[in-house]
């Protein structure tokens, strides 16, 4: 028996201001046995892919970005690749900053 942190990280390769490599936006941790598989089912707020623009405000673009699921920033595992659509929006006070990883039972 052992325990697996399962991190989340945030990509972003075609914004239009320069962005972290990786951003940790989630994690969560799973007490496993040997050899056992868990589900793990994400939600990810489109508000976490903002950031600040040029003109000083918080925006979401439209694009592609990669969720990479890690045992650490250095060892993704599974990359699973997201198109956010729609126009370029700003972010207000009211966005939602927390992605929510919840194991199968």
């Amino acid at each position: 028996p052992g325990t697996e942190i399962v991190q989340l990280y945030l990509h972003d390769p075609v914004a239009s201001v320069v962005q972290p490599v990786q951003r940790l936006i989630g994690y969560t941790r799973l007490d496993l046995n040997p050899g056992q598989a868990r589900r793990l089912h994400v939600t990810v707020p489109a508000d976490l892919a903002s950031f600040t623009g040029r003109d000083g405000q918080r925006i979401t673009e439209p694009g592609t970005l990669e969720l990479r699921f890690a045992t650490s920033s250095t060892q993704p595992r599974l990359t699973a690749r997201v198109t956010l659509t729609g126009p370029q929006r700003h972010v207000d006070h009211t966005r939602h900053l927390h992605a929510v990883l919840t194991p199968d039972a």
